[in-house]
């Protein structure tokens, strides 16, 4: 029940503060004094009252450290050259031991129509609990990376990222062309397999991942949503990753991890599932070096 609680859009939650409206109450000439510091204060509410919702509804309140050097780390552009189009990277120091793990990974992305677009449960067969991706977001906000370590313990790295439009904007391919190649994958690995080396590979998806938030401007109608809701990695039968995700995901999903290939050749394989429970699977041979 708490995992389908979590994916629920947070509708109802306290929109962000309209600049202009302050600048009404404090006066024109009082405003023109502290007009370069709004972009500051915009920047500086990282404990908004979206985030201390998803922090209660999802993370149930429990204590979340902001010391992450050396467990996580966010990397996002300051400023989107397309907000339908942010890249984003989690990287981590650790590497994934049975010892310990980093067991799952949430992006949290405030100001989104759905803060909590994806959360990643991680395995010590991951290698190192590193992400990237590309994603969505509607307008300035804060983006989270939320560790949970296999001890129970919440880490967190945040960044500020100035991008605007992201889960609103019209798709950037013709829908016949995008629904002609739905759910074509592609598995690739990035470098020669070593056994017991954490190896870095990458599954994209052909999928329009529609958010249901764009509006046709002829019709002023909005398409029904149709996205990617999950993705399961598994290598030589034993899983590596699942993503329960939503339309915050760009479309054409991409996506790098890592994973630890054995002595014997093993079966990479993803399969994706999207909102219409249509399923996509890929999988590629891995031979490791002798």
């Amino acid at each position: 029940m708490a995992d389908q609680q979590h994916r629920a859009p947070f509708n109802d939650l306290p929109q962000a503060p309209d600049p202009g409206a302050r600048l009404a109450r404090i006066g024109l000439p009082a405003a023109l004094g502290l007009w370069p510091l709004l972009g500051r204060a915009a920047d500086d509410t990282a404990d908004n009252e979206r985030w201390q919702a998803v922090r209660k509804g999802v993370f149930e309140g429990r204590p979340i450290s902001e010391n992450a050097k050396g467990i996580v780390e966010l990397e996002t552009p300051v400023r989107a050259a397309d907000g339908a189009v942010v890249p984003i990277a989690i990287h981590t120091p650790m590497v994934q031991t049975p010892e310990r793990w980093i067991r799952k990974l949430w992006l949290v992305i405030d100001r989104n129509p759905s803060p909590v677009g994806v959360r990643f449960d991680l395995t010590p067969t991951s290698g190192r609990a590193e992400i990237e991706t590309r994603v969505r977001i509607e307008e300035y906000t804060h983006v989270r990376a939320v560790a949970e370590l296999n001890d129970g313990k919440l880490v967190m790295d945040k960044r500020y990222v100035k991008a605007s439009g992201g889960c609103s904007a019209p798709a950037g391919k013709d829908m016949a062309e995008a629904l002609a190649t739905l759910g074509r994958m592609k598995l690739k690995l990035e470098g020669e397999p070593v056994a017991g080396k954490p190896l870095l590979a990458q599954l994209m998806v052909s999928h329009p991942n529609i958010s249901g938030l764009a509006i046709d401007q002829l019709t002023r109608l909005a398409p029904a949503p149709h996205y990617v809701k999950s993705v399961a990695v598994s290598y030589a039968g034993k899983p590596v990753l699942s993503a329960d995700v939503d339309f915050t995901i760009s479309e054409n999903p991409s996506l790098r991890f890592w994973f630890v290939p054995g002595k014997a050749e093993g079966e990479l394989r993803a399969e994706v599932i999207d909102n219409q429970e249509r399923r996509f699977q890929s999988a590629i041979p891995v031979r490791s070096a002798a």
